[in-house]
């Protein structure tokens, strides 16, 4: 194949993508077929495809995500912060939709409570993940992350928690609905339950072969001598 030059940057480029600025080599000029199919449909399938590949990873397998992540493997998965934000302020919505629509409801401690978490929200978003990490630090030292990539497991227990929050919100909105009561407030119950246990499900499914390779190779030194 001849190399040709990239229309971008004008490098030489003889491959799929140009070497220097990273842009396809078959960009050609835009048509409305092209600025369809192209611009516009990919460019939403394929952030809406990292996005819910994202989220699907975070419920069923955030352990194994977050050290797939560390090792390098990030192409297929949204941007882990932007993610946390996204998720963040689709909460604050939900949260103040339900407030909106149910205040009578509300006991005034929990509604103190709602209140000083929309408050400091932000705050606490972001206190969480560095504990989260220095936690995990001291306590996993065997796996010998370092600090940055403790905050990394720390930010996709977080995506867990926050997905969790918002299905949890959603099920009480829908809940305000006199006929679904009862089942939803099951639910509503089930997903607080989750999102407590989800940090140690996280840390568990991360680093449960890692460990369970380190004992059996302790057994083995054992058996040696």
């Amino acid at each position: 194949m001849n190399p040709k030059s990239c229309l971008n940057c004008g490098h030489e480029i003889s491959g799929e993508f140009c070497p220097h600025c990273g842009q396809k080599a078959d960009t050609a000029r835009i048509t409305p077929h092209s600025l369809i199919k192209s611009d516009l449909l990919g460019s939403i399938w394929h952030l809406e495809e990292r996005f819910f590949r994202t989220l699907k990873h975070v419920l069923f397998g955030p352990g194994r995500m977050a050290m797939d992540y560390i090792s390098g493997k990030r192409i297929k998965y949204y941007n882990l912060f932007s993610l946390v934000l996204i998720l963040f302020g689709f909460n604050v919505l939900t949260m103040h939709f339900y407030l909106d629509l149910s205040p009578a409801e509300i006991p005034k401690d929990s509604a103190k409570i709602l209140q000083f978490f929309s408050k400091y929200s932000k705050t606490i978003l972001f206190v969480i993940i560095p504990m989260l990490g220095v936690n995990a630090f001291f306590i996993f030292k065997r796996m010998k992350l370092n600090i940055a990539e403790h905050f990394i497991v720390g930010t996709v227990s977080l995506l867990g928690i926050l997905i969790l929050f918002l299905f949890n919100d959603m099920v009480s909105l829908i809940g305000l609905w006199k006929p679904a009561a009862e089942i939803f407030g099951i639910l509503d119950k089930a997903s607080f339950v989750l999102f407590i246990l989800f940090p140690a499900v996280t840390y568990w499914n991360a680093f449960k072969n890692s460990y369970s390779n380190l004992a059996c190779f302790g057994e083995y030194r054992y058996c040696m001598f």
